[in-house]
């Protein structure tokens, strides 16, 4: 029998937040000083929910694919914001257009195909389904490219030794860093091959959750899942693979020298 969703009363939603307390006692019993991060997020994390729950409302009410697109752009240009803001400074121009296009290709490319083809709603700008798909892919990309492209920097940096002496025994570029580009793709992914390994079995994925909770079959949104994990998977994979794949040639001249982002804003 199918049963209502449960609707949380304002003083039970209030009850939730003595976990953050919990929190913030246990910290303080540890003597780490993160109290006020720990408050700051909570409020923070609570005033965005309650906005975009708001927002959310007016969009599912007046579907309009303007709207949509204007909600897509705002989702990746933020995104490529939180890339920019995470990776070590400074990033030169040729970079930062390579994270810019890597994003919004590897993100885009995988949600055009899933929701044209794969679950094919209609019209294709229902913003009940568009919207929180293309959250997800957004989201975990912009994980993916900022995990990889973090540990290449940094390794670019501390094995410029070994990456000019490759390049002086006569190697070009691509096999120079091949090892570094490597270890950063693998970096990038791996966190999304370990959440589609662990599916299920050590923990249930929010979009299933949330789905059954609304009364959803359990085997409909495990089909949605499975869509899902999948073109997360894919859009980290194409999004990682070009910001790398591309990225490690800026830190490179005409003449196949190597120069770190530090010396090319001198």
């Amino acid at each position: 029998m199918k049963q209502e969703v449960i609707n949380i009363e304002f003083w039970r939603l209030s009850a939730a937040y003595l976990f953050v307390l919990i929190l913030i006692l246990l910290v303080k019993k540890r003597e780490i000083k993160r109290e006020k991060l720990i408050v700051l997020s909570t409020a923070r994390m609570t005033i965005q929910l309650v906005l975009v729950g708001y927002i959310l409302m007016y969009i599912f009410k007046n579907p309009s694919p303007w709207i949509v697109l204007l909600v897509l752009c705002f989702m990746e240009s933020f995104a490529v914001y939180n890339i920019f803001k995470q990776l070590p400074k400074p990033l030169s121009k040729k970079l930062k257009l390579v994270i810019v296009l890597s994003m919004v290709i590897g993100s885009l490319v995988s949600l055009l195909y899933f929701n044209l083809i794969v679950i094919h709603f209609k019209p294709w700008y229902e913003p009940q389904y568009f919207i929180p798909i293309a959250g997800m892919f957004i989201g975990n990309s912009m994980i993916g490219i900022t995990l990889g492209m973090k540990e290449m920097i940094e390794n670019f940096a501390t094995q410029k030794n070994l990456i000019e002496g490759a390049l002086m025994l006569g190697a070009k570029p691509d096999a120079a860093t091949k090892p570094i580009v490597n270890s950063a793709f693998d970096s990038a992914i791996l966190p999304t091959i370990n959440n589609m390994v662990g599916m299920g079995i050590v923990f249930l994925p929010g979009m299933m959750t949330g789905q059954i909770l609304a009364g959803t079959s359990p085997l409909v949104a495990i089909e949605y899942q499975i869509v899902i994990l999948i073109g997360i998977a894919g859009s980290v994979g194409i999004s990682s693979f070009l910001s790398l794949q591309l990225g490690y040639k800026t830190f490179f001249n005409d003449r196949f020298q190597f120069i770190p982002q530090n010396e090319k804003e001198k």
